[in-house]
């Protein structure tokens, strides 16, 4: 069950944390209450001591500890085992002969050399690790009682640092580290690696040492483990063509395509170590990780990384094996003998390292696809058939008696989900390894049935993809809290077994993978509100304390901005340029980010400037120029449509940013004298309706004006807010002939302006006069010039409401003239600029709430006027309550259902949001859409997502509750209808009416809006009671005035940067006091 109302304890906690993300800290560069000094004084040239007998892996981890040292003081360490001259510790391994992919064989034997040993100083010890078990010194410590190992022995992954007095002979004090198995003293070593001032990153972000003369270790006794999440992992996927370009670089092709061989592997382990993951799926595309170099798979076992193979990679086989090396079609109906024959050879290649194998079954069609020519009853029935060959195979190739011990996973990705619920029996020791939908939203769970299943559960998530609607595999666009959600809600209902997530080519998602590793490794320090402060924890970790806050706000609202829409989703359509000053709001919100990153990485020492760039500010601008480029190349046609000569200057601004997306390309190609060139090469520029990436960048179609003669209809045009069209003249978007052009109402509950455009179509300067029909609709000018040279010029309509009569409600003219006049006087008449009056105002009873104005109500999920509780009250909603999810969503924040566990509840049983509206047009059909985050039927079909939704007038009871499943059903691999959609935008509402519910307003007066959310999973981020003026936009109209909160004379309103709490906005209002 989730815990919450800790937030106090866990900011107390944080104040401790520097250099160890969120676990305890027990190094620092103060004596004060040390209990050991690590570094300094007269410790000189500290030693680390293992065992000869202990893992390859943990003495190589300990030569990493050595050289930690020297990174942070200036000083190497070194290491001994405690023999005199002793040889580098080896690992043995026989190479797999390659050139022989389907007949097994190896070619003699080969080694990995560790750290170089030192000879004993025992008065130089400071830290001894070791495995309980396996390390002589370490048991000997056990056996005299010098270390208490009784917290983790027999656990997974687990490990106690603790200061003990006279450990060895000739040694007074040292730090002693033990681990329940190898990867638990490996990361009992790194944790003290990251304390001392190293960051996991240190490679692949360029994450700078933290320097430090002085080292004392604070606590006696530290005991960390086990992990929350047994396997946790990522995906090296989609890996061309920037990593891939990058590998081929740096080191020589393989026999069978880029240098993806242990030197770069080498990389790739340590730091899933460092990161505390245990996990990999290797490289597809263009590679085969067990062929491309026969010391991979050794390596990752020498290395303690625990190998898998993707969902499409059964037996420890690459995707791209069989195609290779094998003849016949992959399918097992028609080709069984050779494909097993395919399964064999995996399992015998792999035995040697199968202490660290977790092993994928199952079957896919060819390179990632369905299986195709059969019918569902078909497929499963051979798959159940080949599961049972493959276990046999298992079982037979590993000599294990019982197959259940051997650790097996299926990946239920796409169509496999499907095999499931039409019958598909899974072995109960088999790990179900459910999949999200490639976007971030988890698809299946598990069911209070399925979760004692002997192999449990877990998750296969997404930081990049490859598919439909569109590719977004370029750089970083993860909202962190979004993956908080979905991956708590998955853990509070058991799947922690394996949490494998895809990143692409892992560069550029240091943030999100970090996030995911340090969740898995402790889901209850990380919980599901604790995003922010781990943002904090850090950039205070990798860049220091000083900018800490800063820079975790900037991650935060990067995340959010980036995940509003894939960069490769966006296109001109997009953002509205006419309506809410959407478009303008979404650039100023990128343009002070950039501005935030740029002053931090300005303040920045030079030495953390790379790191900065590599993961906060180069998305940020990256982000900028493709928002510019495409909200450029809207109003370019905007305006061309206008016919106004700054059409031509808008096309010559997105040409500029397309030089500046590349200029920033060739920037990072140089960073670090060109240590990461090509890591950019990916396109993402040019998407065209087709999924798969363009081949190469192109900018938006842009329509240029010829500005040799003036406009038939004059010099001068006139636009207005919310609409396309022009006057003087014709055009499709208004009445031929007609000169008027209205803005939208404007009262005094909606924004406090409305607003007309004045700009040339012509050759010449021209000035302009406006002049209002009445005294008291204000201009904020009232005259101008504009001209072929002169930017456009923007008027701002607003209403003195003191001095407009009481119940005005009609339309106010705003003449327009200028002297320009030409040959246009014959056949155009003056312009006009309307705007509908309405002075009205809710009644003084009505105290608190959203009012209505522009024809529709808005406002933020978590802005509910009160909490309604169940009407039924029972043992399972005693707990149940909404949650506001904050940084999360579109702009601001969810509210949704926790604990994430609950079971699905009904209207009586549910509790309720209540929100109080005050409506003044009556309508048959006021709709009522809800933004909902995109999550998907998460408990199955039968119990798909659902909420219940009433509108009715205050003072009464919820007479019309209408139930609603946003969620189609599943049909083989395809997704629910309109989940193409809603996964484009981030939500379900804007595209489609899957959570739209229609109501009658009889008549003016307050209203009640209630929601029952159902089930976690239901996430409202906002609310639209459209009745009737709702305009077209991508986020949705602009918060309304509320009363109790908002007044009258002090509130803007124009776009969603107003609204009340709304990340990256403007101010806030105090709506719940």
């Amino acid at each position: 069950m989730l815990t919450v109302g800790v937030k106090g304890a866990l900011w107390l906690a944080f104040i401790s944390v520097a250099a160890a993300l969120g676990q305890e800290r027990i190094i620092s560069t103060s004596s004060h209450g040390a209990e050991l000094q690590l570094a300094g004084g007269s410790v000189g040239k500290g030693q680390i001591l293992v065992s000869s007998n202990d893992y390859w892996g943990v003495i190589r981890a300990a030569g990493d500890l050595v050289i930690d040292f020297g990174r942070v003081t200036g000083t190497n360490y070194t290491l001994s085992n405690g023999e005199k001259a002793a040889a580098p510790a080896a690992y043995t391994y026989k190479p797999v002969n390659n050139m022989n992919n389907t007949h097994y064989s190896t070619t003699g034997t080969a080694n990995f050399t560790g750290p170089a040993y030192a000879n004993p100083s025992p008065g130089n010890v400071v830290i001894i690790a070791g495995t309980i078990g396996r390390s002589t010194v370490i048991d000997k410590l056990i056996s005299s009682k010098s270390i208490d190992v009784s917290a983790i022995k027999g656990k997974w992954e687990s490990f106690t640092s603790q200061v003990v007095k006279n450990p060895v002979p000739g040694c007074s004090k040292a730090l002693v580290i033990a681990g329940s198995d190898p990867r638990g003293t490996i990361y009992g070593i790194y944790d003290i690696s990251e304390q001392i001032g190293v960051s996991p990153w240190y490679f692949w972000a360029d994450s700078p040492p933290k320097k430090s003369k002085n080292l004392y270790v604070t606590e006696k006794k530290k005991v960390q483990g086990p992990p929350s999440v047994k396997y946790r992992g990522f995906f090296l996927n989609d890996e061309q063509p920037a990593l891939t370009n990058w590998v081929a670089t740096r080191w020589q092709d393989t026999p069978y395509g880029a240098g993806y061989g242990p030197a770069f592997y080498s990389l790739i382990f340590e730091v899933l170590l460092r990161l505390r993951a245990n996990y990999l799926w290797p490289t597809l595309w263009a590679s085969m990780f067990m062929v491309d170099d026969p010391g991979n798979q050794p390596l990752a076992d020498a290395y303690e990384i625990v190998v898998g193979t993707s969902h499409t990679e059964p037996l420890m086989r690459a995707q791209n094996e069989f195609g290779h090396f094998y003849e016949g079609p992959w399918a097992y109906n028609l080709n069984n003998k050779t494909i097993d024959d395919y399964f064999r050879y995996g399992v015998q290649r792999a035995k040697p390292y199968a202490r660290n194998s977790l092993w994928t079954v199952g079957m896919r069609g060819t390179g990632d696809t369905a299986i195709e020519g059969l019918g569902v009853d078909h497929i499963v029935e051979m798959l159940q058939i080949l599961v049972k060959n493959q276990r046999q195979i298992m079982a037979e190739g590993l000599n294990a008696t019982d197959i259940t011990t051997v650790p097996q996973t299926w990946c239920l990705y796409k169509e496999v989900m499907s095999y499931l619920f039409a019958g598909l029996q899974v072995p109960d020791d088999v790990t179900l390894l459910w999949a999200d939908d490639n976007w971030g939203n988890v698809r299946r769970l598990p069911l209070l049935n399925e979760t004692q299943r002997h192999g449990g559960a877990g998750v296969y998530y997404h930081f990049d993809y490859v598919g439909g609607p569109r590719n977004y595999k370029w750089i970083n666009t993860i909202q962190l809290t979004k993956t908080a959600e979905q991956m708590h809600m998955a853990y509070a209902r058991g799947t922690d077994r394996i949490w494998v997530v895809n990143v692409g080519d892992m560069k550029s998602l240091e943030i999100p993978i970090s996030h995911f590793f340090d969740m898995a490794y402790d889901a209850k320090r990380w919980h599901v509100d604790s995003t922010f402060e781990w943002a904090q924890a850090w950039a205070e970790r990798e860049f220091g304390p000083e900018q800490a806050k800063d820079i975790a706000d900037v991650m935060m609202k990067y995340g959010m901005y980036a995940a509003r829409r894939k960069y490769e989703l966006i296109e001109p359509h997009v953002y509205s340029v006419i309506n809410y000053n959407e478009a303008d709001a979404v650039l100023q919100q990128w343009a002070e980010l950039v501005a935030k990153a740029q002053g931090i990485y300005d303040k920045l020492p030079a030495e953390t400037k790379a790191a900065f760039f590599e993961t906060v500010l180069h998305p940020a601008m990256a982000g900028e120029i493709v928002q510019k480029i495409q909200i450029g190349g809207a109003r370019n046609m905007f305006y061309a449509g206008q016919r106004r000569n700054t059409a031509n200057k808008v096309i010559q601004e997105v040409l500029a940013q397309s030089s500046a997306d590349a200029n920033l390309t060739r920037y990072w190609d140089a960073l670090l004298d060109g240590k990461w060139k090509h890591m950019m090469d990916q396109t993402h520029l040019g998407y065209d309706g087709y999924w798969q990436q363009p081949m190469r960048n192109a900018l938006p179609p842009v329509q240029y004006v010829q500005t040799d003669f003036a406009a038939v209809a004059g010099e001068i045009g006139i636009g207005v807010e919310g609409s396309n069209a022009t006057v003087k003249g014709d055009d499709r978007w208004h009445p031929n002939s007609a000169n008027d052009l209205s803005v939208p109402p404007i009262d005094p509950y909606g924004p406090a302006t409305r607003y007309f455009d004045i700009f040339s179509r012509g050759t010449k300067d021209c000035t302009w006069n406006a002049s209002p029909f009445q005294p008291w609709v204000k201009l904020s000018q009232s005259t101008g010039t504009v001209g072929p040279n002169l930017p456009d010029q923007r008027v701002l309509i607003s209403i003195d409401w003191k001095s407009v009569p009481n119940g005005f409600s009609d339309t106010v003219k705003i003449n327009i003239t200028t002297p320009c006049e030409g040959m246009d006087r014959y056949g155009f008449s003056e312009p006009h600029v309307l705007v509908p009056v309405r002075a009205r105002s809710a009644p003084s009873s009505f105290k608190k709430g959203f009012v209505e104005s522009d024809g529709y109500v808005a406002f933020a999920g978590e802005h509910y006027s009160s909490l309604i509780k169940p009407a039924q009250s029972t043992a399972d909603n005693k707990m149940v309550t909404y949650h506001t999810f904050a940084h999360y969503g579109r702009t601001g924040s969810g509210v949704g259902l926790i604990p994430l566990n609950t079971e699905k509840l009904t209207v009586d049983t549910a509790p309720a949001l209540e929100y109080d509206l005050y409506l003044f047009t009556n309508t048959t059909a006021a709709n009522v859409t809800l933004y909902l985050s995109p999550a998907l039927n998460y408990l199955g079909e039968y119990t798909p997502l659902e909420y219940a939704i009433s509108l009715y007038p205050a003072g009464g009871s919820p007479t019309s509750v209408k139930n609603v499943r946003p969620v189609g059903a599943t049909v083989g691999g395809n997704m629910p209808a309109g989940w193409d959609g809603a996964v484009a935008d981030g939500v379900w509402g804007r595209t489609g009416n899957y959570t739209t519910s229609s109501f009658a307003v009889p008549a003016e007066g307050a209203y009640k809006l209630r929601i029952w959310a159902l089930m976690p999973g239901i996430v409202v981020q906002k609310v639209v009671v459209n009745l009737g003026g709702v305009r077209p936009s991508y986020l949705g109209p602009p918060e309304s005035f509320f009363v109790g909160g908002d007044k009258v004379s002090g509130r803007n309103g124009t776009s969603f940067l107003n609204d009340a709490d709304v990340v990256g906005g403007v101010g806030k209002r105090a709506l719940l006091e």
